[in-house]
């Protein structure tokens, strides 16, 4: 039951309401391991890596407000628990303990490139069902891309 009626129709409404709730599913994930991998890197270039995963948190952070924000406002609820987060997620589990610099790097390049590839998934999906909704999500993806730029650019 919805509580906001949809501009959409049904069938617009499943692809996009699938599709964001995928991406916020996605972005709370990769807030929670670039989070995770922060408090535990360590090695000699432990304060810049440092600082970049929290600049990660905080654009998936700011993108998940975005794209739960854009579901309500359609009559999709968001569903950002812990549960379906786990259970929806594509991300690699981060190592447990600490991680040195250089594996911190690569758990985000990984990261980054799964939840990439499947935001220009998403982007594809929603073009004719909901525009308003692509151009969030080629937004945020364009944020995202510019985060994986960095960190790759860190293992040349």
């Amino acid at each position: 039951m919805s509580y906001i009626k949809s501009p959409l129709s049904d069938a617009d409404l499943k692809v996009v309401g699938d599709a964001l709730q995928g991406a916020l599913v996605d972005l709370v994930d990769l807030s929670l391991v670039a989070k995770q991998v922060h408090w535990n890197v360590v090695g000699p270039r432990f304060r810049s890596v440092h600082l970049q995963l929290d600049e990660v948190v905080t654009t998936a952070r700011l993108h998940s407000d975005t794209v739960a924000e854009r579901a309500s406002a359609i009559g999709v609820s968001p569903d950002g628990r812990a549960v379906t987060v786990a259970k929806s997620s594509a991300i690699t589990t981060v190592p447990e303990g600490w991680i040195k610099d250089t594996d911190a790097v690569k758990v985000l390049v990984d990261a980054l490139g799964v939840v990439i590839g499947r935001m220009r998934e998403r982007i594809s999906a929603t073009d004719e069902p909901d525009p308003i909704t692509q151009d969030i999500l080629i937004g945020l993806t364009a944020d995202l891309e510019k985060h994986a730029w960095m960190f790759q650019a860190e293992t040349v």
